[in-house]
């Protein structure tokens, strides 16, 4: 007589329905170690796509051309920025220029204290390759580009005690309006202690004619470095030694490795894991047998098969896997959500994660009852009914 697959089923089923205790147990090992596979593939994408989503505002994408000489400074060619435009995947650039000139809070002041701060001409669109911030008032408008005006870096607004556009300060006699404070520029923090005007302003107040002293570029980010090795031949095709070129935060590379490494640490703590459920379901389906032996016994007297006694037992452990690894999977579920929600993570778990969890299980009852099913295969009605 042949058994439908319902039927079959049913008997799976027999020893978890009349074992719980022992069937949770023995699903348990496959489910930490499912949940683990899970948790170790979902959390490090949901940092990956946080670490993504931050770096996309604090600029993974962007380099920072600077002099190699100092003292003296170097200025760059006056077309650099120009230049710099015309490389292909760069999307955005802008520049300032350090100038010589001192910035007071009022001409009460010793007129060779400049409170550590930098005077430096802008280019209109340095806000936005910077990503910067305005807290108070408002950036240089057009008008205010060729006029006595000033923008401060939070810092600069600070060591001046400015909280509000809207006053004076004195640079090179000439008194200028504050118009803006900006935030914290985490990108640029020499911004952050700089008095910025505009270029026009710069030259024709400050009578500033150098170059860009610091160039800011936004590329494509799959093309980063390909851009950086361009750049100094093309801001100062004479001197390309006397251009430096910051890199893609090493820092970023170093955590990078550390999560990788970190997860293929986990990973192999979740394979013993699973390894360990696997032989706690072998254990629980040997001992199954030797419970059942009677049953099994009663069975092959009555016309049941070697094949479909087998195929039940194997069936019984397919069915206590296959539980563990639904179970884990929603345990790292679970987890997962929890963690990100915890961090202010976007949630991303792998589907092949889980379709790997899931399949795995089913793998691993397999193999651990493929060993008590044979066993019980091969006991004849006798020596069943005998023991």
């Amino acid at each position: 007589m042949r058994l439908n697959p319902l039927d079959l089923m049913a008997l799976g089923l027999l020893g978890v329905r009349t074992r719980r205790l022992r069937a949770v147990l023995s699903a348990l090992g496959i489910a930490i170690g499912i949940a683990t596979m899970v948790v170790v593939t979902g959390i490090p994408a949901s940092s990956n796509a946080a670490l993504q989503r931050d770096l996309a505002a604090l600029g993974a994408d962007m380099l920072q051309v600077v002099p190699a000489q100092q003292d003296p400074p170097v200025t760059f060619p006056a077309e650099s920025v120009g230049m710099v435009r015309r490389i292909g995947p760069v999307a955005t650039v802008s520049a300032v220029a350090g100038t010589s000139a001192l910035v007071r809070r009022s001409d009460r002041v010793d007129p060779a204290d400049g409170s550590a701060l930098t005077v430096r001409a802008t280019e209109p669109d340095l806000l936005h390759v910077l990503d910067a911030r305005i807290r108070a008032g408002h950036w240089l408008t057009a008008a205010e580009q060729r006029y006595p005006a000033v923008v401060l870096g939070s810092v600069a607004a600070v060591r001046l005690g400015f909280d509000t556009p809207g006053q004076q300060v004195i640079i090179a006699d000439r008194w200028f309006t504050v118009t803006g404070i900006l935030d914290t520029v985490p990108l640029a923090p020499d911004i952050d202690r700089s008095v910025l005007v505009g270029w026009e302003s710069a030259r024709t107040t400050l009578g500033y004619e150098g170059g860009p002293t610091i160039i800011y570029v936004r590329a494509q980010e799959d093309s980063v470095e390909a851009v950086r090795a361009v750049l100094p031949d093309t801001v100062h095709p004479e001197r390309p030694d006397q251009v430096t070129v910051t890199r893609p935060s090493d820092a970023l590379a170093a955590k990078r490795a550390t999560e990788s490494a970190f997860s293929v640490l986990m990973l192999g703590l979740a394979a013993v894991a699973l390894l360990v459920g696997g032989v706690g379901v072998a254990n629980t389906m040997v001992i199954s047998v030797l419970e059942r032996r009677s049953e099994i016994g009663l069975r092959r007297a009555l016309g049941s098969s070697r094949g479909q006694i087998r195929t039940q037992f194997l069936t019984e452990a397919i069915v206590l896997s296959a539980l563990g690894g639904t179970g884990g999977v929603a345990l790292g579920l679970a987890a997962t959500i929890a963690y990100a929600a915890h961090q202010d993570w976007p949630l991303v778990v792998p589907l092949p994660a889980l379709l790997a969890g899931l399949a795995g299980s089913v793998v691993v009852g397999v193999v651990a009852g493929v060993y008590p099913s044979v066993h019980a295969a091969r006991l004849t009605p006798t020596e069943a009914l005998a023991a």
